[in-house]
């Protein structure tokens, strides 16, 4: 199986061609850029081919981070990923992004990762995950109750949350979800038919109403 993992759910844009059998990336490429994911992600999916001198129609699966995380970017990972598929008639599958920061290494390996994402406006996503596989539903908490299910001994947190349990009112940074961790994880992932956004909230840029012009 030769995968082709593609990542738009932050403020990287990266694309990998993934070996199955070999369990090895074979070309890829990377850049955090904030925006933009739109323009620049069908030109990086040439590159990573070019890297991996495949070319597109050797592609068996195509998998895409889902989300959590940037509403736009989701989007336009999720139905490029699926127009490719379509066009090759190969399976499309999701990667939630949660999944990916449970599998980043912890320190002391613990059995239970709490993988966590700031969110913003005192609001965290989160997950719990035991040896690598999701124990629970991704959802939204408030930041006392992620604060409090984060304080067991022996629960790791992975994300961007983590900075939150030393300082409520912290800075966090931006997640960054590798594109090796994506591709390992979208060979594996079962069949699931057309991936769907995962948004456990509504967009944080809503339309203005109450001005709109009266037509006679």
């Amino acid at each position: 199986m030769i995968v082709l993992a593609i990542d738009t759910a932050g403020v990287d844009c990266a694309v990998a061609v993934y070996d199955a059998a070999s369990g090895r990336v074979l070309g890829s490429v990377s850049e955090t850029i904030g925006r933009g994911h739109a323009e620049r992600l069908m030109a990086m999916i040439d590159e990573a081919l070019d890297k991996a001198d495949l070319t597109l129609s050797e592609m068996t699966r195509v998998a895409v981070t889902v989300g959590p995380g940037s509403f736009t970017g989701i989007r336009v990972g999720v139905a490029a990923a699926r127009g490719l598929a379509l066009a090759l008639g190969v399976e499309c599958v999701g990667v939630s992004t949660l999944s990916v920061l449970a599998n980043l290494p912890a320190p002391g390996a613990p059995r239970t990762v709490l993988a966590a994402m700031n969110a913003h406006r005192d609001e965290v996503y989160a997950q719990t995950f035991e040896n690598g596989e999701p124990s629970d539903e991704a959802r939204v908490l408030g930041l006392d109750e992620f604060l409090s299910q984060a304080a067991s001994d022996n629960v790791a947190v992975i994300g961007s949350a983590a900075a939150l349990l030393t300082d409520k009112a912290a800075q966090t940074g931006p997640d960054h979800f590798p594109i090796e961790i994506v591709a390992a994880l979208g060979a594996k992932a079962k069949a699931q038919g057309k991936p769907k956004p995962l948004y456990l909230r509504g967009p944080d840029a809503k339309p203005q109403t109450g001005f709109a012009v009266s037509r006679a």
